[in-house]
């Protein structure tokens, strides 16, 4: 499902709205170039169909270009970033 993510850096987050519907995933900044995402939710109804991977995807993307140092308190986000180091 192609997903449109939009960056809300006043609120620190990524949204992609679907049927009405708010799927975000949050993030907050850390002092010397950090960045900690620490909660993505996707409403029941929406769930199973990518989404939470689009905003993941779109928020770890942004902040490498950012340079800046990724963390996840997030235990979704998480997963994408032990994957990257194992390959």
């Amino acid at each position: 499902m192609a997903t449109d993510v939009i960056h809300q850096p006043e609120q620190q987050r990524f949204v992609a709205v679907l049927d009405g519907q708010e799927c975000v995933l949050e993030y907050r900044l850390l002092p010397e170039n950090g960045i900690d995402f620490t909660r993505t939710f996707v409403p029941e109804p929406l769930r199973g169909q990518g989404i939470a991977e689009s905003l993941v995807r779109a928020g770890i993307g942004w902040a490498r270009e950012q340079t800046f140092d990724i963390t996840a308190s997030c235990w979704y986000v998480g997963r994408f970033l032990k994957r990257r180091e194992q390959h």
